[in-house]
């Protein structure tokens, strides 16, 4: 395995959506894939994936439970050519003055808390690879994007884009890279099922070719950079 090239990859989620189509274009002959989610459904994706020929481990964890998150790291091994953090969920939480502050809570803890845990728990397998890791934050944080009526989901992308330029800045020396993707919304089965088929999406195959070039040795050096999509 060690020659292999082996990915980790949280969040994959259900078929139609995001992770699915960033899965799939790693899942070629030659490669490891490790799948990291707290839903047990992880297993069918392993098995669909593995039928690409790919090697794939299916692991059920919490992204927010640090011991459950370096037990799945040890299993991976001691090496891991990129983690790739898709982890995270969307919700609505109204004006600033009636929000829920647990709507807050809960969108820091799936976005940031999550990225925080696996990039931990992943750093030493990385380092030993010199590997490269893939946050996914949101175009609404970016400049001229809007958040209104989303402070829970803003504030944990907007976080999560300052955490990843930590990691890319202190990580620079020891050859891990750390970038992030900034989409507007995706082409997914749930974005359509709630705004229809006609809405100006990003595709998730244009999403999936972004995040395999930036882990790839064509990204050369860059590092600390967020790609807006749409």
């Amino acid at each position: 395995m060690g020659d292999l090239r082996t990915i980790v990859l949280t969040g994959v989620g259900r078929p139609g959506q995001v992770g699915e189509a960033v899965a799939q274009s790693f899942a070629t002959p030659g490669t490891v894939l490790h799948l990291v989610d707290r839903d047990p459904s992880v297993a069918d994706r392993a098995r669909e994936l593995a039928g690409r020929g790919a090697t794939v481990h299916a692991h059920v964890a919490d992204l927010t439970d640090g011991a459950a998150v370096r037990a799945v790291a040890t299993a991976v091994g001691a090496r891991a050519d990129a983690l790739i953090h898709m982890a995270g969920g969307f919700a609505m939480s109204g004006p600033v003055i009636g929000a829920d502050i647990e709507v807050m809570r809960r969108q820091l803890a799936i976005s940031l808390e999550t990225a925080f845990v696996a990039t931990q728990a992943f750093l030493p397998a990385l380092r030993a690879a010199q590997g490269a890791i893939v946050y996914f934050g949101a175009a609404s944080v970016l400049e001229g994007g809007s958040a209104k009526n989303m402070s829970g989901y803003a504030a944990s992308k907007a976080a999560l884009l300052a955490f990843m330029r930590t990691v890319a800045q202190e990580e620079r020396e020891f050859g891990v890279r750390a970038n992030a993707v900034a989409p507007t919304a995706i082409r997914t089965a749930a974005n359509e099922s709630g705004m229809g088929s006609t809405f100006d999406y990003v595709e998730r195959e244009e999403v999936a070719s972004t995040v395999a070039w930036l882990v790839s040795p064509a990204a050369g050096a860059i590092t600390g950079q967020v790609v807006r999509l749409g």
